[in-house]
């Protein structure tokens, strides 16, 4: 993993993942997207931690591609990096939503382009008070990549989806949670307090259920109404006599806080 550009550190049971190249927006470049897929593979496979936070150094979350490259790219009519790069992305994004733990995007900054559609792919979204999103792929010719048409859509419709990508205009924090696309706004001063606090809520959650609550919402979106149904059914008697929920439902009873086996 390359730690210059991509930084990864564990804490209080919470994986940070931070996009770090501040004096270009956190853009997009080198192997960045091959680091981000390692990180959360890394934050996936240790039993140390119990959420993820993808965030960005400086004042912005992520600028999307790095234009300054695919110019060059461009110029000698390669075309083979942008179909590599697509795919890493894709697989990026495929591997994110599936992951058993849950993962929240603290956008700091501005999310463009990619680094939108990186934090819609995201469980949670918290936005600062700072936080500009724009899908601005048209205004360089392109489409949307790293799975914004189905993210976008499937959060705000498509009406709206189809003007935010046709236009390309930028939105600002206010304006994404009033859309859905991100779940609070925070103010600038204490934005990573409240993200982690939340976060570390989650770390500390029954593992197994959280895990499964983020397969059951996103199955909900897509599925049967039997086919949720039968999920369920199937998870529900599946952890109704594991550690957790023994735990949670005596300190129901108790009245005292939950100590989830983490």
């Amino acid at each position: 993993m390359n730690e210059q550009h991509v930084l990864y550190g564990v804490a209080e049971r919470v994986a940070t993942i931070t996009l770090n190249r501040p004096a270009i927006m956190n853009a997009l470049g080198g192997s960045m997207r091959e680091d981000i897929l390692a990180a959360l593979r890394r934050a996936e496979g240790d039993d140390a931690v119990g959420a993820v936070v993808i965030t960005g150094a400086g004042e912005a979350f992520c600028a999307g591609g790095d234009i300054a490259n695919m110019i060059e790219l461009q110029a000698r009519d390669d075309v083979a990096p942008i179909r590599a790069r697509t795919g890493v992305a894709s697989e990026l994004i495929q591997f994110l939503r599936g992951m058993g733990k849950p993962v929240v995007a603290a956008i700091n900054g501005a999310a463009a382009g990619g680094g939108m559609n990186l934090a819609l792919a995201c469980d949670i979204r918290f936005g600062s008070a700072r936080a500009r999103f724009t899908e601005s792929f048209v205004k360089i010719g392109l489409v949307p990549d790293w799975g914004g048409h189905y993210l976008l859509t499937r959060l705000v419709g498509t009406s709206r989806a189809m003007e935010l990508m046709m236009l390309g205009d930028r939105i600002d924090a206010d304006e994404a949670c009033r859309l859905g696309i991100i779940n609070q706004v925070f103010a600038v001063e204490h934005f990573m307090e409240e993200v982690m606090d939340r976060t570390r809520r989650l770390a500390h959650g029954p593992a197994a259920a959280l895990a499964a609550i983020k397969r059951g919402v996103y199955l909900g979106a897509e599925a049967s109404l039997a086919e949720v149904l039968a999920f369920e059914q199937a998870t529900q008697t599946a952890l109704f006599l594991a550690a957790d929920a023994r735990e949670g439902m005596r300190a129901f009873i108790e009245k005292r806080s939950p100590r989830f086996r983490s």
